[in-house]
């Protein structure tokens, strides 16, 4: 394993500056910055690249020592303390960071469980919601989530702090394409009967838990600021809604929020669905 000391701000420090700063350096190189203990294992456990190792030798915990030990990685990374400490974006630096390289998913890569659920972002605009769309996704047994249109990019450090390690769990794909979306639906409808597409909006419409969600869906949940667009809203097969108390001033959730009570909808019928009936005698 090769391992460069750096003691000043030369290139390759400036390198590991971009990665989390600049959105096209790191689709130019493929490369995307981590830290936080959490991500890294998950990094590790799902079998992602890691490029190399980000870290001060004279202050490493036996986990440090143990990952850098038996993770392989291209070249490793010395730093000073104070350098370290820099490019950290913790209150507390990291012992160790790390250069992943990006997964670059098509839509047909993804393997669907046998009654799919998959989640459709419409172009998210806020790191933070992006970042606990993903962790709710994760946590509610969805298939992948997909990114459409211009979106806040998907590696960004506060989006994979935002999801923690259900960021490297999850399949997420960014599709650019919306012919390439509907190409992919005409497709699932056809492996899946009775594949639905359900559209969310604010605006009243059926509430959510009328509908029935135990079949193969797609949830298509719409911008944090002008919802789902017209195209998509036209080609859902259903468009649903949370409903609000009528004393309420809030007519809506935030984004994620409303992601989270749908997706537990999902779930819940689901599973009413799948448990045993009790018989009474």
């Amino acid at each position: 394993m090769n391992e460069i000391h750096i003691n000043n701000k030369n290139n390759y420090y400036q390198r590991f500056e971009v990665l989390k700063t600049n959105r096209n350096k790191r689709y130019k190189y493929n490369e995307f910055l981590v830290e936080g203990v959490r991500s890294l294992k998950e990094a590790v456990k799902n079998g992602w690249n890691i490029k190399s190792w980000i870290y001060n030798k004279n202050n490493l915990s036996d986990w440090a020592k143990e990952t850098i030990h038996t993770v392989k990685t291209e070249t490793n990374y010395c730093l000073t303390p104070q350098l370290l400490k820099e490019l950290s974006g913790k209150e507390n630096t990291s012992e160790l960071m790390a250069v992943i390289e990006c997964h670059n998913s098509c839509l047909d890569d993804i393997k669907l469980l046998s009654n799919p659920f998959i989640v459709l972002f419409d172009r998210p605009s806020n790191k933070g919601n992006l970042g606990t769309m993903i962790r709710s996704c994760d946590a509610m047994g969805a298939d992948m989530l997909i990114i459409t249109g211009h979106a806040v990019d998907l590696y960004e450090p506060d989006v994979v702090v935002s999801a923690m390690g259900s960021f490297f769990k999850l399949p997420v794909v960014r599709v650019t394409d919306n012919n390439e979306l509907y190409g992919y639906i005409q497709k699932l409808k056809q492996k899946y009967p009775g594949f639905t597409i359900i559209g969310t909006t604010a605006h009243k419409e059926k509430p959510v838990y009328t509908i029935n969600l135990t079949n193969p869906l797609m949830l298509m949940m719409g911008n944090e600021t002008m919802g789902l667009n017209k195209t998509f809203k036209e080609y859902c097969d259903v468009l649903c809604t949370i409903p609000m108390s009528p004393e309420s001033y809030a007519t809506s959730f935030n984004v994620s929020c409303a992601a989270s009570v749908l997706m537990y909808e999902v779930t819940r019928q689901r599973q009413v669905k799948s448990r045993p009936t009790e018989r009474t005698i």
